[in-house]
């Protein structure tokens, strides 16, 4: 009888143990935003290949090992990145995200800051075999990825500006690196920009009275309604602007003129989603924003493949 309780006792324990150490892979993953870094990675190939690198063939791009590196490094940093927001933040992602937190309890806040530590470490250590304007790119990158979630991002206007930005200063590198500066990559890198920051401020607006609790000065908490709903809006109707400009002067054209054209129709739902100062209609404005964001790399892949073959 004993020797049966103590084999139940051992399995309970192995099962504990693995689900223990199954919560901190994910509490992990969840901590470092895992899932972001992986889309903004395939986000970064597409644009790459298909958007910035005009020349080289796919065999050439494929063994071109010092790209391949400025995004693994590029990866790192987000890892990395994720982790010290989180860390900042935690306080705050107790009430907002509740769910995350609890899985990430699982794991002491000083194993998050080793990882950090140990990515960013990792990612200047590559960065720095590649060139020396690699390294200073990428320590530019990490200072004010670690400065946002310290400082700037409880400073009004600042904080969206700067997370926006922080978001696309991968793509702007890779931009630099193939040299390709054109009136369509400008136009499409504002059209990016303005996506990212509308997506921003109303997650903001969802968030408002907590941030406005922890200290965080934002758009939603520190104007009116009405106004912050005017700034989302005129930044939607300059962002239709920018998707005309694209489709009418740039000579853009197969999945990638479909979707600036198909955009103008979302923005404008959205703008109605506005409108209606339900929650539940904010939510869902925020969710149709980041699937276009999302529409809009599937259609730069297909438009490229298509152009390609």
């Amino acid at each position: 009888m004993n020797s049966e309780k103590e084999t139940f006792q051992q399995k309970n324990f192995v099962q504990k143990s693995l689900f223990y150490r199954f919560s901190q892979f994910v509490g992990f993953l969840l901590g470092a935003r895992f899932f972001v870094a992986i889309l903004l990675t395939f986000a970064l190939y597409v644009s790459t290949f298909f958007l910035f690198n005009q020349d080289e063939s796919f065999r050439k791009f494929v063994f071109d090992f010092k790209v391949h590196g400025i995004i693994f490094c590029t990866v790192l940093t987000i890892l990395a990145g994720g982790i010290i927001n989180q860390f900042y933040d935690f306080e705050k992602d107790h009430i907002v995200k509740p769910f995350r937190t609890r899985v990430q309890s699982f794991i002491k806040q000083k194993y998050f800051l080793y990882a950090y530590l140990f990515l960013s470490i990792i990612s200047l250590g590559v960065a720095w075999t590649i060139s020396h304007n690699v390294f200073v790119f990428f320590v530019v990158y990490q200072f004010f990825m670690w400065f946002y979630s310290h400082k700037l991002s409880r400073i009004l206007i600042l904080n969206n500006l700067t997370f926006v930005s922080l978001t696309l200063y991968p793509f702007f590198g890779m931009m630099v690196y193939y040299e390709t500066f054109s009136k369509k990559v400008l136009l499409m890198a504002i059209f990016l920009f303005l996506m990212l920051l509308c997506i921003d401020i109303v997650k903001d607006t969802l968030t408002k009275s907590v941030d406005k609790a922890f200290g965080y000065t934002t758009i939603p908490n520190y104007f009116k309604t009405k106004t912050t709903k005017g700034i989302i809006i005129s930044l939607l109707v300059i962002t239709m602007a920018v998707s005309m400009k694209l489709i009418l002067r740039t000579g853009i054209s197969g999945f990638m003129a479909y979707y600036f054209s198909g955009g103008l129709f979302v923005f404008i739902f959205c703008i109605y989603l506005l409108l209606n100062s339900s929650r539940k209609s904010i939510f869902l404005t925020i969710n149709i924003l980041r699937l276009w964001v999302f529409v809009g790399i599937i259609a730069m892949l297909l438009n490229g493949i298509e152009g390609k073959i």
